[in-house]
């Protein structure tokens, strides 16, 4: 049956890859499956990507709920964090703002983090290749927490192009995302991540998947998947856009 939703998705203010991405998934649902589903953005200050104290500060809570109250003025039927923090800050800080998020809202929410995970756990993956355009310290970050929950990124499984200022990651062109695709596969993983919501990779994925033979999670395609899941929302019959949407089962 068509379902009429509004979807809410915090950006990173410097972040110009995610909104044209998000809206060609969203137009892709609503034609092949009939659906009236519109997105609907929110910006708070983000502009450098590191460990220093003045970059980690830029996702403290208050700005990002001011951000998420505007969505609520849209009336929106989800809240999704389009960003990927949590996977240098600890995966509780988005578990977190989602419950500060639906408390100061009252629209339920989650995160391309929480639902790459939720994603992982649903293929049962245990060894994950991870590509980011980020640096060394924040990559060695990103994968000791995913050690802890039990998800392996070893030696071979991983790849990092230390880029810093944010706007310049959307200058990381295909076929260099072809490239360390093809090479943390050959670490013999489970599964990718494109895990950076500032790549310009999730129109890619269904190409990896067929090439490779195993699936591949792109952060702005997890958060969307999740939003839509959450809603309700059966996306199994979507073409272009990898296999992560073939197992949506509706979530009630």
């Amino acid at each position: 049956m068509p379902r009429r939703l509004r979807l809410g998705v915090l950006v990173p203010s410097s972040n110009t890859a995610l909104e044209p991405l998000t809206q060609a998934i969203v137009n892709s649902i609503n034609t092949q499956l009939g659906h009236h589903i519109t997105v609907h953005f929110s910006r708070f200050a983000v502009t450098t990507i590191s460990l220093a104290p003045s970059a980690l500060g830029q996702f403290e809570l208050p700005p990002i709920l001011a951000a998420a109250e505007l969505l609520a003025h849209a009336q929106v039927d989800v809240i999704g964090w389009s960003g990927t923090a949590a996977g240098w800050l600890g995966f509780d800080k988005d578990v977190a703002l989602c419950e500060e998020i639906e408390k100061k809202t009252r629209i339920k929410a989650t995160t391309s983090v929480l639902a790459l995970n939720k994603a992982l756990e649903i293929w049962g993956v245990k060894s994950l290749g991870l590509v980011t355009p980020y640096v060394d310290d924040v990559q060695a970050a990103i994968v000791k927490n995913y050690k802890a929950i039990g998800v392996e990124i070893g030696e071979g499984m991983e790849r990092h192009l230390g880029v810093q200022k944010n706007n310049d990651i959307t200058a990381i062109g295909e076929d260099t995302l072809d490239g360390l695709v093809d090479e943390v596969v050959a670490g013999k993983v489970d599964a990718v991540t494109t895990f950076c919501t500032n790549l310009i990779a999730a129109q890619r994925v269904e190409v990896w998947e067929e090439t490779h033979g195993l699936p591949v999670f792109d952060t702005v395609a997890t958060v969307v998947w999740d939003m839509l899941r959450g809603c309700g929302v059966d996306m199994a019959g979507l073409e272009g856009w990898g296999m992560i949407f073939k197992k949506s089962e509706v979530v009630h």
